[in-house]
């Protein structure tokens, strides 16, 4: 007899756009709540916010940054956002200011229904966040969600494409990102931004979804550009570019299956097969152990 096909509902995920305020966490994450709580009514299963949305981005100082930084999970942020998660069925990425000991980390942390699944630390420091943060040392997880492998990456790390590679060399079917992008010299305003260029060649060259959720406003004079998207595993946003200064909701309905069954380009290509493992590393020298892709 022939095999049954399994039929896959598809996957409704979010990209939440907001404004956070710098110290002022608990306001921001009632906000952060508030919307999670609204794309939810819309559907939404998988949701991501933006990096550092709990405390705001622009540090005055470390001292600043010390007396704003939480431990994962008994912190406040990681609580609500756990609370959320469990009474809605959710699973969650948000950024925070994550305390560890003496050490500040740039994190991501990775809620669901059952709780806590795990947190990312950004392994590549942008700019002045040298001052505060430690560098991510945590490699870059796979985790094991309800709604298929996940791997998260902040910002920064998306001009890297080891770390796409990566967690798609380790099962990752989609990557999320919070993020705070801000503007980049010589960008051509009638383009789209750099950071929605570099996140699409990545989901195209990985065969994965990619979820951004950036912030908006200005901060202590740094302004953020917003422009968060949700990118198909061929590349193509399927929600988005938000606009540059508002808060908003992006949703899509996608399948996840589609990161591996659809990665054939044609009869001769398939992007992970077609790798040259007999001219570099498999795991590009990482130490990692594949994973099922």
């Amino acid at each position: 007899m022939p095999a049954t096909r399994v039929k896959e509902a598809p996957l409704t995920v979010a990209s939440i756009q907001m404004e956070p305020l710098i110290g002022a966490t608990e306001r921001n994450v009632a906000r952060s709540v508030a919307l999670i709580e609204e794309a939810a009514a819309k559907g939404a299963q998988l949701i991501v916010l933006p990096e550092l949305c709990n405390t705001g981005y622009v540090f005055e100082s470390r001292t600043e940054a010390h007396s704003l930084a939480e431990a994962i999970p008994d912190g406040p942020s990681t609580l609500a956002w756990l609370d959320v998660a469990r009474r809605l069925g959710l699973v969650i990425v948000a950024g925070i200011t994550e305390r560890d000991g003496a050490l500040l980390y740039n994190s991501a942390v990775i809620v669901g229904p059952d709780g806590l699944i795990g947190r990312y630390r950004k392994v590549h420091l942008w700019g002045d966040e040298a001052l505060y943060f430690a560098p991510g040392n945590l490699g870059f997880p796979v985790f094991d969600t309800p709604f298929g492998r996940i791997g998260c990456h902040i910002c920064y790390d998306c001009w890297f494409p080891e770390t796409f590679r990566l967690a798609a060399l380790q099962g990752a079917e989609i990557v999320c990102v919070p993020t705070n992008w801000v503007p980049i010299p010589g960008q051509d305003p009638k383009r789209e931004a750099m950071a929605n260029i570099i996140v699409m060649g990545a989901a195209h060259s990985n065969s994965v979804f990619v979820i951004c959720a950036d912030r908006v406003g200005t901060e202590r004079g740094q302004p953020f550009i917003g422009q968060s998207l949700i990118v198909g595993q061929t590349g193509w946003p399927v929600a988005g570019p938000a606009s540059q200064d508002g808060e908003e909701i992006l949703i899509a309905r996608i399948n996840v299956a589609d990161a591996r069954r659809k990665r054939n380009w044609n009869d001769f290509n398939q992007v992970m097969r077609d790798r040259r493992r007999d001219v570099y590393d498999e795991m590009l020298g990482s130490g990692l152990k594949p994973g099922w892709y």
